[in-house]
């Protein structure tokens, strides 16, 4: 086997386990941008806290599992910059996808809490590594 054909061999492994939790996870978050009405505690006002707060975890998973992608199978240089920019860019499809469904609505404010968590989340675990021996 040659040098080619070895690597070609490779290449779906890493494609698959690099790229397929972020794919995973962004079909679930399309999944539950797609329930019309998403109340996860009966109380209203404990319940937006809840899901403002659901919006920045998610988002921050999809954007360290994105990180993870980039950084495992390819040479992109600054993989979280990468990841951050396509964790907001879904994000705003996220919020668009909710303007076609019935009982909710596009919000910047979410959009922006989407791209909190996604930075908070690389941020974090940036540190974490950095500080590593």
């Amino acid at each position: 086997m040659d040098e080619r054909t070895s690597r070609a061999a490779r290449a779906p492994r890493p494609l698959l386990s690099g790229w397929l939790p972020a794919v995973g996870w962004a079909a679930l978050i399309f999944v539950l941008s797609a329930q019309p009405d998403l109340r996860f505690v009966p109380d209203a006002g404990l319940d937006v806290v809840v899901r403002k707060l659901g919006h920045m975890g998610v988002f921050g998973i999809l954007a360290l599992l994105l990180w993870r992608a980039l950084a495992g199978t390819t040479a992109w240089r600054r993989p979280w910059a990468w990841a951050f920019a396509l964790a907001v860019f879904y994000a705003a499809t996220d919020e668009l996808h909710q303007a076609f469904v019935g009982g909710r609505s596009p919000s910047v404010v979410d959009l922006g809490i989407d791209a909190t968590g996604a930075l908070i989340a690389l941020v974090v675990v940036g540190r974490i590594r950095s500080r590593r021996p």
